[in-house]
């Protein structure tokens, strides 16, 4: 099922974000892949509120970014609390995408640091060198046990419920998954992302 963002959000972004609450309260197992940004759990509130304004500004929404961030951080709990495990993998890139601000990406950095740690999450960076000829950086998805994809475009989201959909989805994680880096060599990708801000080289976006 495709749905268009300006049909979803045409009153602005919180019921959007509401929208999901029973879906993220009833999942076990996470599996998530991004290739442009954090994904939305792991986000601090920083972080999500520069990515929703811009969505209010690039879309001309309605502007209830303060609520649909609190709505999000509330979502958060789930990391902490319940039977839920999260497997996220995200490419080096998306560390060096300056889209909040120097300050706000170095905490964004510092709280990945935090959840890499959680028993309950596994947290994977593709490196920018890695060996690619077994899978491509492909669009942003989540995964919602083994019942459910979402999928992330310009114009709109799409509802993946079709076994043999699901089954490509699944494949496609585990092979990022696998050439992803994880632990210390993840941490180390994390820490030499804080460098960059912190030491006023801003290449990979705008900078303070």
């Amino acid at each position: 099922m495709f749905i268009e963002w300006r049909r979803m959000e045409r009153t602005g972004l919180k019921l959007a974000q509401e929208s999901v609450r029973a879906l993220y309260e009833s999942t076990r197992n996470f599996r998530a892949y991004s290739a442009w940004n954090i994904p939305g759990l792991f986000q601090t509130a920083a972080y999500t509120k520069a990515v929703l304004s811009t969505l209010v500004e690039r879309r001309g929404l309605v502007d209830d970014t303060e609520e649909a961030v609190a709505v999000r951080m509330e979502r958060k709990a789930i990391l902490h609390r319940g039977n839920h495990r999260f497997a996220v993998v995200v490419e080096e890139s998306v560390l060096r995408n300056n889209i909040a601000g120097a300050d706000a990406m170095v905490e964004q950095m510092e709280h990945l640091l935090e959840l890499s740690a959680l028993p309950r999450v596994s947290f994977g960076v593709i490196p920018l060198d890695a060996d690619r000829r077994v899978v491509w950086p492909v669009e942003s998805f989540w995964m919602f046990d083994d019942d459910r994809v979402q999928v992330e475009l310009v114009s709109g989201w799409l509802n993946i419920t079709q076994a043999h959909e699901l089954s490509s989805y699944s494949q496609a994680f585990a092979s990022l998954h696998a050439i992803a880096l994880y632990g210390s060599q993840a941490r180390g990708l994390l820490l030499s992302a804080i460098g960059t801000y912190t030491q006023g080289d801003h290449s990979g976006g705008e900078g303070r």
